[in-house]
């Protein structure tokens, strides 16, 4: 009972719910957060310092990080061109496509890393609907549905799988195989798949292919310049056929500090730069073209991804013009175009004052998404418009494949430990030559490893410091005369409502050790409940912010809030029911 507590247990407690209550009200980024609650524990002695960091030496952030290596071969390769063909049908309905889309997306997840997954088919998907004539809105939800719940599968589809086993292998225990969830997640997946497929698309918004409230990157602003040398210096806008392209308006020219309307007549220089109205598509249209480059130069080498993100209110950005917001140096992106919906802009870019609610194309890594997507105060949201282009290079993606197929298989048929079989496979990525060291170093999210290791400094406080067990009396206490299964459905209701509000990783560290020592209490295997925290974890379906993907498909999809309530509900139920079955089945 918590009557019983040592002064150690109520520190804990303590550290706890602020860090639940930092977590929710997004103070600062999850990883400070949670290194920050380990500094009161160790400086009090709650924790010694070897237990604090033993994250450090803990398997599963070494593996997370060679998966993703991993993971980015495959994507940098092109190895997954072949997606097309099994994401759609030629001739198939939409509940059909749907279906198979949501099928082929869980698939890819159970082994591939959800945030650069999505972000790769969502154009995909986007192509489609234009050409079948099908709303976004009727295909974005459950591609993010999808590649969570594929994810639920394996031990490697998502990182806080790796961190519920590698909470296990602290206690003591053996860690979860490479297949021991599938039991449990594949039904739950092909469940919210077949929800999907037969209803669920009937009850998600329709909101058009256009529409006033889109947020879709058509009539920016971008700029393109004249290089030194260029075919295009001394002839006329109409000669150079620049003046009107259809989906993009040449609308001045800017030579030094003096910008002229475009006239069909007016000159073009060495230098000059070229501000148009228009999309996305046609901006790479122009840049394919002789004669014309990129007006900004990248921040790092071309193909990176494009994103939409659009300026929040009180965002240090409104009020401010381009240069002097330093975005480029302050935000790591360069902004591509900007798009005012209720006004026209005739810039140039740099010099035009941006204001609240304005939409930024910016070129960045994909560390941009991760920092800037989860701060409200600079924009409402940052969502990918246009993933990383890759080139297909035929022997690296052949490799890049057999390089994934080997940690799989290795692992699964031999016994091997994941970490092992990761490891390995990201050094063979890098010598193959499917990633650079600089590609790869670059693919490897740093903030995830961090939370993951931090994660596992809490959780051994809380499991030593006897809160875990208090914790898990008061859960299991209420539940315990209906029989294991009902502390197991206790557990997960906890779980399940802890990650809507704070990142998954984090309500997996604060519930594994409640879920263990509650199997300890019952007499139930430890994997039941392992199993059924990691599911809880990644089941984030209720709000946009409570899984990256669901907030990369927002802009995409045009979704309100309302609308994850009203499909996550539904899939909330049905990957709890069927969960929980598995497990009742499985392992009682």
């Amino acid at each position: 009972m918590l009557t019983a507590l040592t002064w150690q247990a109520w520190l804990t407690l303590a550290v706890v719910l602020g860090l639940v209550v930092a977590l929710v009200r997004d103070v600062a980024r999850p990883e400070l957060l949670l290194f920050a609650s380990l500094a009161p524990l160790l400086a009090l002695g709650v924790l010694s310092p070897e237990d604090a960091f033993a994250g450090f030496s803990n398997s599963a952030p070494l593996a997370v990080g060679a998966l993703f290596i991993v993971a980015a071969g495959v994507q940098a390769t092109g190895a997954l061109a072949f997606t097309d063909r099994l994401l759609f049908r030629r001739g198939a309905g939409l509940a059909a496509t749907t279906t198979q889309m949501m099928v082929t997306t869980a698939a890819l997840s159970a082994f591939l890393n959800n945030t650069p997954l999505v972000a790769m088919l969502m154009p995909r998907v986007q192509a489609w609907c234009e050409r079948a004539g099908v709303s976004p809105s009727k295909m974005m939800i459950p591609l993010s549905y999808a590649a969570i719940v594929g994810g639920m599968t394996t031990l490697i589809g998502t990182s806080t799988n790796l961190l519920v086993s590698g909470l296990m292998e602290d206690a003591g225990l053996p860690g979860l195989g490479l297949f021991g969830l599938t039991a449990v997640g594949a039904p739950a997946a092909l469940a919210v798949i077949a929800y999907f497929g037969l209803i669920g698309h009937r009850w998600l918004p329709d909101r058009g292919l256009d529409g006033d409230d889109a947020m879709v990157p058509a009539d920016c602003l971008f700029e393109v310049r004249v290089p030194a040398g260029s075919p295009l210096a001394g002839a006329t806008v109409e000669d150079a056929e620049l003046r009107s392209l259809g989906d993009a308006f040449l609308v001045h020219i800017s030579s030094g500090d003096q910008t002229v309307p475009a006239s069909p007549e007016a000159v073009l220089r060495e230098g000059d730069v070229l501000l148009f109205t228009g999309d996305l598509a046609a901006m790479d249209r122009l840049l394919a073209r002789l004669g014309v480059e990129r007006a900004v130069d990248a921040v790092e080498p071309s193909g990176l991804p494009v994103y939409e993100a659009v300026v929040a209110a009180g965002s240090p950005l409104a009020g401010a013009t381009l240069r002097e917001a330093r975005f480029r140096e302050e935000y790591g992106g360069v902004v591509l175009g900007v798009r005012r919906r209720e006004a026209a802009l005739d810039g140039p870019l740099g010099r035009t004052p941006l204001q609240e609610g304005d939409l930024l194309l910016v070129e960045a890594p994909e560390a941009f998404a991760e920092r800037w997507g989860r701060d409200r105060g600079t924009f409402y949201v940052v969502a990918p418009v246009r993933a990383a282009r890759t080139v297909a290079r035929p022997a690296q993606a052949a490799a890049s494949l057999a390089i994934l197929v080997g940690v799989i298989g290795v692992s699964a048929i031999f016994d091997v430990s994941i970490v092992t079989t990761a490891f390995l496979g990201a050094v063979a990525t890098i010598a193959t030559g499917c990633l650079s060291w600089t590609e790869a170093r670059r693919s490897v999210d740093l903030p995830v490893l961090l939370v993951i290791v931090a994660a596992l400094g809490l959780g051994k406080a809380i499991e030593q410091t006897g809160l875990a067990a208090a914790l898990a009396s008061g859960v299991a206490g209420p539940a315990s005369a209906l029989g294991p299964i009902a502390v197991i459905a206790a557990a997960y209701l906890v779980t399940s409502l802890l990650t809507e509000v704070i990142t998954n990783n984090a309500a997996a560290a604060l519930m594994v050790g409640v879920g263990l020592e509650a199997s300890a209490a019952t007499g139930a295997p430890p994997e039941a409940f392992a199993v059924a925290v990691a599911i809880a974890a990644s089941a984030s379906f209720l709000t946009p912010v409570g899984y990256q993907t669901n907030m990369m498909v927002m802009a995409a999809g045009r979704y309100r809030f309302s609308d994850y309530l009203q499909s996550g509900a539904a899939v909330n139920v049905i990957v709890a029911v069927t969960a929980l079955a598995m497990i009742w089945i499985v392992w009682l």
